[in-house]
């Protein structure tokens, strides 16, 4: 999942045009895309949607961002998508980990078997990730909402030492809780290099890809996130590391780099993300 593209319930006219992009994930949105007056309309559109013989046989990984669990129109969204496709919920807002309990509950009661992924978008949020992430086996990981938490805060956005921060906060949260972490969006469409370089940045922290809030930033987000040579690089790595093992050495040398234990490990990880995550080497 490199990349995930917002798409607006507003707009059916996007619904198709999406299906058959380059993204790996599309996030079909019915929160903030979605005007107040047009949600039971957006929703029942989506719905139809999900149910169509395109969703149903198309190799993306559909995501629904539904509305937080306190306003008025969580229940509906969350209604809306039982007996229908979608692979993740994507639940904005959430501070505590009572509530994706709560949600969890819901959703196996109403027979939605879809993960979730959580948003983290506020100061409470970010001081409970780790907990938020682990409350819950249906979560697969934490997804970073900077727009909303640095708004809240008075935090410049475009400053990358307080992006660094909030990411490697969310990173090690998720860690800790054997999550994914997964990039929120780059608010200006016109700026395709600072989409770039937040995308480089989060990639270098470990996370697994990035939102797209434009059809033109999910070719950007394939190659940031691409990682067929680290897959390649880690199964050679682990091949020398047997024919090391079978000499007697515990340290060798592979590609001109010292390479022991914990390289050893990490390249383990990266081939066992690899077959989770669905990476081609």
């Amino acid at each position: 999942m490199r990349s995930k593209l917002f798409v607006p319930c507003s707009r059916p006219d996007f619904f198709a045009k999406a299906l058959a992009g380059d993204a790996d994930a599309l996030s079909f949105d019915l929160e903030d895309a979605v005007p107040a007056g047009d949600k039971a309309a957006a929703r029942a559109r989506l719905a139809d949607w999900l149910r169509s013989d395109a969703v149903a046989t198309s190799a993306k990984t559909i995501i629904v961002r539904i509305n937080a669990a306190d306003t008025p129109y969580f229940a509906d969204d969350l209604a809306a998508l039982t007996g229908v496709r979608a692979d993740l919920v994507n639940l904005p807002k959430v501070e505590a980990p009572d509530t994706v309990c709560a949600v969890a509950a819901r959703m196996e009661a109403a027979g939605i078997g879809a993960a979730l992924l959580v948003n983290i978008e506020s100061a409470a949020g970010m001081a409970q990730a780790a907990a938020i992430a682990r409350a819950h086996p249906r979560v697969v990981g934490l997804q970073v909402g900077l727009n909303d938490m640095f708004a809240s805060l008075g935090i410049d956005r475009r400053d990358a030492r307080h992006v660094h921060a909030a990411l490697w906060a969310i990173r090690l949260a998720a860690g800790e809780a054997s999550r994914l972490a997964y990039d929120g969006a780059w608010p200006d469409l016109a700026d395709d290099d600072g989409f770039r370089t937040e995308a480089e940045l989060a990639r270098s922290l470990g996370f697994l890809g990035k939102s797209c809030i434009h059809p033109r930033q999910v070719a950007i987000a394939n190659a940031v996130f691409d990682r067929s040579d680290d897959v390649a690089r880690a199964k050679r790595l682990l091949a020398a590391a047997v024919e090391a093992e079978a000499q007697g050495r515990g340290a060798f040398v592979f590609e001109g780099a010292m390479t022991d234990a914990p390289a050893i490990a990490a390249a383990r990880e990266t081939v066992r993300r690899a077959g989770e995550n669905g990476w081609m080497a």
